[in-house]
């Protein structure tokens, strides 16, 4: 029996029905986040906080204006006019916007090519190729074309679509670095204000200590021309006061200084910015810390961690891919003729299928490694970043737990050190009462005054470490806390 081999036209066609079949093929491993080890609670969390309550945004969420937990006017407009105007955010938006556009440039390469075009060509055919003799005269004509041109890829072993997965997760990931730094600045702000603040706090204890120092400095003075005391009194109680003065102005350089870089933060040069003092209160704000489970969902770097792993295995398929056939698809439609008024005559219609250059599937036999160099390169990428991500979430924890354990230990120092505020200042009332009586000398005074300072400087020192470490655990939880209303 003779079996005949069907045509060659209805082979190619079943060739390409089978290879639109493997269009919806992929090559790319499936993706899993990788396992963590997460504690049930926190070591350092406190008990929950009536008067607060989780937003708990996504990554992608907005993370809600947070610093007006703190009641300050001032800081509401600071934040604002940064958001505004930093030039870091700006920077970050233009990141996530060429991600953007990235990703559109994958998603149009999976789409057909149209084109377009007109124009003439000049060429003279050689004698072999029109079968005439090797001397013969052949001539030289003008052909005018006007046509459109299609070309596509069929998107075979997933190929194109991978490399779409990969620039979809990599503005994913630019859209949560851009999360990161919009989060970074409000917290940034406001870690500047409160150090002002409290640079402002320091320097009204100043304020006070130098004029109790000059007022004793103008009675010792009376006192010594009246002959009751030695100069040594004096001339102590003259460089107690230059001390004070001079310390004074060490806090004012480190103002001028804060103040500055809260300008930059601002978008705005030094010269256009400056702060009205005002010193810093005590804030005692609860800040819950939640689930341990829940900081994955709220860290916008946890989320762009994840979402470049997630690129790298989508890039993994697409280097697979390469060991795949690759078929390109394409067609011309349109007018061809000898001269440019004969050009749009329907005899002059024209068409082209198939590939105009090269092949329609192709398929590299030996290309010294390089496929081989490139799926290497994509599964180290994807350890690369897998190993990032858990280092990012490590250290996630590692913020939360320490501005927990600060603000845990820092009421506690609170209340000792208030006990030695006033243990000093009652201190230092005695010392002055028994010198009037003159049952110590001045230098007990002076120790004694020495010490009060000493306290309410730790104290505020103290209260500025509170409304930075507050500041720091809520960025460390992701932002997005809000005051629970009613």
């Amino acid at each position: 029996m003779n079996l005949q081999q069907p045509p060659l036209p209805r082979r190619a066609f079943g060739l390409l029905a089978s290879l639109l079949v493997l269009a919806g093929c992929s090559v790319a491993p499936a993706y899993d986040k990788p396992a963590l080890n997460l504690p049930a609670a926190y070591k350092e969390a406190p008990a929950a906080d009536p008067n607060w309550k989780p937003a708990e945004p996504a990554d992608t969420a907005a993370r809600g204006e947070w610093w007006t937990v703190f009641g300050d006017a001032t800081l509401d407009r600071l934040e604002r006019d940064a958001v505004a105007a930093n030039p870091d955010l700006v920077a970050a938006a233009a990141r996530l916007g060429q991600a953007r556009a990235l990703e559109q440039a994958a998603h149009a390469a999976r789409l057909p090519q149209v084109g377009i075009g007109f124009g003439p060509t000049r060429q003279r055919p050689s004698p072999a190729s029109q079968g005439l003799a090797v001397d013969a005269d052949t001539r030289t004509s003008t052909l005018w074309r006007g046509q459109a041109t299609v070309a596509y890829e069929v998107d075979l072993f997933g190929r194109l679509s991978g490399a779409e997965d990969a620039a979809r997760l990599d503005a994913e990931r630019s859209g949560a670095l851009f999360g990161a730094t919009l989060l970074a600045l409000q917290a940034d702000v406001a870690q500047a204000y409160f150090l002002i603040r409290e640079l402002d706090a320091a320097q009204a204890l100043y304020v006070d200590t130098v004029k109790l120092r000059a007022d004793t400095v103008q009675l010792l003075q009376r006192r010594f021309d009246e002959g009751d005391i030695a100069e040594l009194d004096l001339a102590r109680a003259r460089s107690e006061l230059a001390a004070a003065r001079s310390e004074s102005l060490g806090l004012a350089r480190q103002r001028a200084v804060a103040e500055h870089a809260l300008a930059i933060l601002l978008g705005k040069s030094p010269a256009e910015f400056s702060l009205q003092a005002m010193p810093l209160r005590r804030l005692a704000i609860g800040v819950p810390a939640g689930l341990p489970s829940a900081l994955l969902e709220r860290r916008p770097d946890i989320a762009a961690a994840e979402r470049a792993m997630a690129a790298a295995n989508a890039r993994i398929g697409v280097a697979k891919s390469a060991w795949f056939p690759r078929l390109s698809l394409t067609g011309a439609a349109g007018y061809e003729a000898g001269g440019v008024g004969d050009l749009f005559k329907y005899a002059s219609r024209t068409f082209v299928l198939g590939p105009l250059v090269g092949t329609a599937l192709s398929l590299p036999i030996f290309d010294g490694g390089a496929r081989e160099a490139g799926l290497k390169q994509a599964e180290s990428a994807y350890v690369e970043d897998a190993a990032r991500y858990r280092q990012t979430v490590l250290q996630a924890f590692r913020e939360v737990e320490d501005n927990l354990a600060q603000l845990r230990l820092l009421g506690d120092q609170h209340r000792e050190q208030d006990d030695a505020v006033g243990a000093a200042e009652r201190a230092a009332r005695l010392a002055r009462l028994q010198y009037r009586e003159g049952a110590v000398s001045y230098l007990n005074v002076i120790d004694a005054e020495r010490s009060v300072l000493q306290q309410q400087r730790l104290a505020v020192g103290l209260d500025g470490e509170r409304a930075r470490a507050t500041v720091n655990l809520i960025r460390a939880l992701g932002g997005g806390w809000t005051p629970a209303s009613g």
